[in-house]
């Protein structure tokens, strides 16, 4: 566990995913993850309009895909396609509006303990010495998403018997409680029942998270990726073929996808202070509405919110106190 201590949070590199011309969001990771205590290699973004119509995948209706989401997924593959080049062995890859808690170090530890669980169920199936803190038996890990459901309840497994072994599998969780990095239930947003599971966050088989905000790839994981939602085809927004793949991967016949998620997330899109419209590179909006305070969904001591604080040494405040 010791390893996530390190400047590249337990994984061999962490990389972000931007358009080279928004510094500013650039500026704000650089600092933040400088204050946290790691390092951010970067991915430049693509413009969708650049992207030929012979380089993109099979499958693609470029008339339904916003050009936006084409430079998205560009963009990411790029990163995916430099873990395979250069034979990385596992890498965090995050957009670059990204926000965290402060004490993301910490919570990954814990997540870690998650994985590895999940990974290892016996004394007889623990990991070897060495390797990544996060077990070495996973080709995903969601740590930024939107929200999404438990897998077992998706609609392909609700007619399942509850003693069927795939269910039994796919439902098994570890639980982080009490979890003093999760808000309060009324401030938390997801899928869950947060109200009747107050601060408390789940490792689990992920179930098709929404938006990818930032995930870990496995060597393994990341030649899955690229054959799966660039070389074969691509079926639509990159985020959307990413949890696709979690979802209906995971049988052998397919690519055997070892998928795993957190939720509520530990990374999340930070809303920045200033104009609305330059929240989003994806989802264009116009006009002048502009806001005074920046927010971020789902996390406590926002490292966003913070910067100051974590500069001058001043104690750390709460969104939600």
């Amino acid at each position: 566990m010791n390893q996530i201590e390190n400047n590249t949070l337990g994984f061999e590199r962490v990389f972000a995913v931007g358009l080279p011309e928004r510094s500013d969001k650039r500026d704000a990771l650089a600092l933040t993850s400088s204050l946290t205590g790691f390092k951010t290699d970067w991915v430049d973004g693509v413009r969708g309009q650049t992207i030929l119509d012979k380089a993109l995948p099979f499958g693609v209706d470029r008339l339904k895909l916003w050009e936006s989401n084409l430079g998205s997924w560009r963009g990411h593959m790029n990163a995916v396609r430099t873990i395979v080049e250069q034979g990385i062995s596992t890498a965090l890859i995050m957009e670059d509006d990204m926000d965290w808690d402060v004490r993301l170090k910490s919570q990954l530890k814990l997540m870690a303990l998650g994985t590895r669980h999940l990974q290892y169920t016996s004394a007889k199936t623990s990991p070897p010495p060495g390797g990544s803190p996060y077990g070495n038996e996973w080709d995903i890990l969601w740590l930024g998403h939107c929200g999404e459901v438990f897998p077992e309840q998706l609609e392909e497994n609700a007619s399942k018997s509850p003693t069927d072994p795939d269910l039994i599998s796919i439902s098994r969780k570890y639980v982080i409680y009490p979890d003093s990095t999760v808000p309060p239930p009324e401030h938390t947003r997801g899928f869950q029942n947060f109200s009747a599971n107050p601060f408390t966050r789940w490792v689990h088989i992920s179930g098709g998270p929404i938006c990818s905000f930032a995930y870990a790839l496995s060597l393994e994981g990341a030649r899955k990726v690229l054959y799966d939602i660039s070389v074969d085809h691509l079926a639509g927004p990159f985020d959307n073929a990413l949890a696709g793949l979690c979802r209906w991967g995971r049988r052998e016949e397919r690519l055997g996808m070892r998928c795993f998620s957190i939720t509520p997330p530990l990374f999340v899109h930070h809303r920045a202070k200033g104009l609305v419209s330059g929240d989003s590179d994806i989802q264009l909006v116009d006009g002048e509405e502009s806001r005074d305070i920046g927010t971020t969904e789902n996390i406590v001591w926002s490292v966003r919110g913070n910067i100051r604080g974590m500069i001058t040494g001043d104690t750390m405040q709460s969104q939600f106190s």
